[in-house]
């Protein structure tokens, strides 16, 4: 499992929430350099690098950066960083104290459902970053 997280960023995403697909494809469009890959959270990968990390919560996006680990708005704000034009300026929303950040990420990652909706199976990437996919 080492071997598959060293030197990689991965963005660990809730595959059957539409909010959390559209954000990845979001990144994907915006993205600075083709440096980022992708696990459903539903994937065997996604459970093994968590276990990997001894983290068993159930986040609707989790980063992995630098061989470490990073779950709600601290995992999304620290995203920002790789993406083009003005978007790495939200990183400075980092001052904001965790339990403020943190709380306005839960309720909106406990609301995506209802706000959002539902697949009913995780996002198959296209051919051209089918490779992005781990």
């Amino acid at each position: 499992m080492c071997e598959l997280i060293k030197n990689k960023t991965i963005i660990l995403f809730d595959g059957v929430c539409n909010l959390c697909n559209d954000s990845v494809k979001f990144v994907l469009k915006h993205e600075k350099k083709s440096e980022l890959y992708f696990s459903s959270l539903q994937s065997e990968t996604a459970k093994n690098i968590l276990k990997h990390f001894n983290y068993n919560k159930k986040e609707s996006v989790v980063l992995i950066e630098n061989n470490k680990l990073y779950v709600q708005s601290s995992a999304a704000l620290r995203i920002t960083r790789y993406l083009k034009g003005g978007f790495p300026l939200l990183f400075f929303l980092m001052i904001v104290p965790p339990f403020i950040r943190h709380s306005i990420y839960n309720y909106i990652a406990k609301n995506r459902y209802k706000w959002f909706g539902k697949r009913e199976t995780c996002m198959m990437p296209d051919e051209k970053i089918k490779h992005r996919f781990i």
